[in-house]
């Protein structure tokens, strides 16, 4: 369901018509359900000056999440002289700008990024590390670009530019919103490349695609509009304070669905049609970001298609179904049967039609939940059923003893139970189910193998498996606890990072295993310390936000997820423990002040 906040007035009958002016009502003849999030252009210039406030920048966070990185790359392929360069030019700015000569510091901030961009076209010798002419001009064309958003964000800090040039305010806002995430995905994958490969560069694109289109597709408020204009409509703004429209929206779109599908073309070119995993390697990079799309449709993201609620839930469940069915197929064949196929225990024929079951069934109810249509009884039952099914065909495919097959059946009955009707009681019932149901198939699989991996046996690693998922199924139903059972989920979430942290230090660090005395290679490839350290920082945030975990237990997650960063660049066994220490012991100024914060907020 859509928030009052978001929906049109022909869903709000509480709101009077009297309070809404007939100027106001002739501007705006048609009110936006996502309104929010929409925008369109200003219809005047005068009307832009009229609704201007000059405020501090809103969305700086958001820019610093994808610009900062860049500029450390940047700053890395430039070396020595662009680091001389952008420090002596920036402590000039920040000297003007003490002895409150505004104008000279905004001057000698652009001075600064203009000479150092000269400085990095002669010291990174693109063309030479790209062997291609084109190459290279494209890739200093996308720097100088990188560049140059650097100083627009730059720029929205001057508030003299703000009172004197509002026009220009709101479209270097524009402008960042628009670009970034062009620029931003491009670094970020640029940066991947050189570091874990070219081999899935498509994938690492689409994955930074999907993140900068959450954070800048998505339509926002501007930072630079009267706060006034928020209560026009009985809470609904005008689309012209919102910051993007609809063109921009429909690039990013554009972007988010067609581009990693080229570069994996354009680098592929010659193996794209040579095996069946390579065709489903051009539907995956097509059709899962246009679920991502379909879901950040919830959001807002489609208002610019239409503003039909109806309309916009038919485009989602029709292409959803669609799109689901081509992405769990094309899983099937590049991942579970290539990768997992020893695992599968039922012979062929079947044991495709019991995957296909399992995954899509498990696909369509995380669909359906996610989409809230399973609110109804006939929903409910019917999702009960769908649960109990994939749950039991899923432990037929893995070999599960038919004597214990009740038992995934009854955990998929509870877990169905939990997510319709939201009872804590279904959950933990789940999670023991579960978590009997991990450590037999552990044991049953693994258990008897004579292998070390990373310096430890095998059966020690079992061990640690099992535990970090009986911690990871727990944090959910811990955290709906009332408050003052908090306590409970913030031990388990400090176990689990603990657990995750001494697992990932022992498997990256440990470059083989031994097996009957051979030794070989351990893959834990450096992208999944990346991806698990950046899912748990989002993970701690979202929990922050909703108050399920206070402010001592946010500062301790942040700094263990953050210290297994440093394994990236520093080959040493306990560079991660030692980091976390560091960190635990420096960043308690910053506890203090969040805590500060939130004290005011409260009073």
């Amino acid at each position: 369901m859509i928030p009052p906040e978001l929906q049109s007035r022909s869903f709000r009958p509480y709101i009077a018509a009297s309070i809404i002016s007939p100027s106001s009502s002739s501007s705006y003849p048609t009110a936006s359900p996502y309104s929010p999030n929409s925008n369109f252009p200003s219809s005047s210039t005068s009307s832009s000056r009229s609704r201007f406030s000059a405020s501090f920048f809103a969305h700086n966070t958001r820019i610093a999440l994808a610009l900062a990185p860049c500029a450390a790359f940047l700053l890395d392929l430039g070396g020595a002289p662009v680091v001389i360069i952008l420090t002596l030019g920036l402590m000039i700015a920040y000297i003007l700008d003490s002895v409150n000569f505004k104008s000279g510091a905004f001057f000698g901030v652009w001075a600064s990024l203009i000479t150092a961009q000269i400085a990095f076209y002669f010291s990174s010798s693109l063309i030479f590390t790209f062997n291609s002419i084109p190459l290279g001009l494209l890739a200093a064309f996308l720097c100088a670009q990188t560049n140059f958003l650097i100083g627009a964000w730059a720029s929205l800090q001057f508030k003299w530019i703000q009172l004197e040039n509002p026009t220009i305010v709101l479209a270097l806002e524009r402008l960042l919103f628009a670009c970034v995430p062009f620029v931003a995905s491009s670094i970020f994958t640029w940066a991947t490349i050189s570091a874990v490969g070219m081999q899935n560069a498509a994938y690492y694109l689409m994955v930074f695609n999907c993140v900068f289109y959450w954070m800048f597709a998505i339509p926002r408020v501007s930072s630079f509009r009267s706060k006034q204009e928020v209560k026009y409509h009985g809470g609904e703004v005008p689309d012209d304070n919102f910051i993007l429209s609809p063109l921009e929206c429909c690039l990013h779109t554009l972007n988010l669905l067609f581009f990693p599908l080229v570069f994996h073309v354009a680098s592929h070119y010659s193996v794209i049609f040579s095996s069946a995993a390579s065709v489903c390697d051009l539907l995956l990079l097509f059709f899962i970001p246009f679920l991502f799309q379909l879901y950040a449709s919830t959001r807002g993201a489609l208002w610019w298609v239409t503003k039909n609620v109806n309309q916009l839930h038919s485009i989602r469940v029709v292409n959803g179904a669609v799109a689901l069915i081509v992405v769990v197929i094309c899983l099937e064949v590049r991942v579970v049967f290539h990768s997992f196929g020893r695992y599968i225990q039922v012979p062929p024929p079947l044991n495709y039609l019991l995957v296909t079951v399992t995954m899509l069934g498990g696909a369509a109810g995380a669909g359906v939940s996610a989409l809230g249509m399973n609110s109804d009884a006939f929903s409910y039952w019917a999702f009960t059923a769908l649960t109990v099914t994939v749950s039991s065909v899923g432990a037929i495919v893995v070999g599960f003893p038919v004597l214990f097959l009740p038992l995934p059946a009854i955990a998929g009955f509870e877990f169905a139970r939990f997510v319709t009707k939201k009872s804590l009681s279904s959950y933990f019932s789940f999670v023991v189910l579960g978590s009997l149901i991990v450590t037999l198939f552990v044991l049953h699989n693994f258990w008897d193998l004579n292998i070390w991996m990373a310096g430890m046996s095998l059966k020690s690693f079992c061990k640690l498996i099992i535990a970090h998922v009986v911690l990871a199924m727990s944090v959910p139903g811990l955290a709906l606890l009332p408050p003052k059972l908090h306590f409970l989920a913030e031990i388990c979430l400090i176990s689990h990072a603990l657990l995750l942290c001494h697992i990932e230090n022992r498997f990256f660090n440990y470059p083989g295993y031994y097996y009957h005395g051979m030794e070989e290679d351990v893959m834990y490839p450096s992208y999944m310390v990346i991806l698990t350290t950046f899912v748990g920082l989002a993970l701690v945030r979202r929990l922050s936000v909703d108050r399920r975990i206070g402010p001592k237990t946010v500062w301790i997650l942040t700094c263990l997820y953050s210290s297994k960063l440093p394994m990236l660049f520093i080959s040493s066994k306990p560079v991660v423990w030692v980091t976390a220490v560091l960190l635990l012991a420096v960043t308690p100024p910053m506890l203090l002040y969040k805590c500060a914060d939130i004290l005011f907020e409260d009073f």
